[in-house]
């Protein structure tokens, strides 16, 4: 998959390792931006099972 994108990107070397690099972080934004937010109440993160302890 990478190597197809890197084939498909325009340019030289530079340019083509820029690209790459604005489209990691088009990625990324859009992960912390749109899927996590949406994917988090379904995560068990929040279940805690951990009693006061009666003493």
């Amino acid at each position: 998959m990478y190597g197809w994108i890197w084939r498909h990107l325009p340019g030289n070397t530079f340019v083509r390792a820029l690209c790459a690099l604005v489209l990691a972080l088009g990625v990324v934004f859009l992960l912390f931006q749109y899927v996590f937010p949406w994917a988090e109440p379904l995560l068990p993160f929040n279940d805690v099972t951990v009693d006061g302890g009666g003493s």
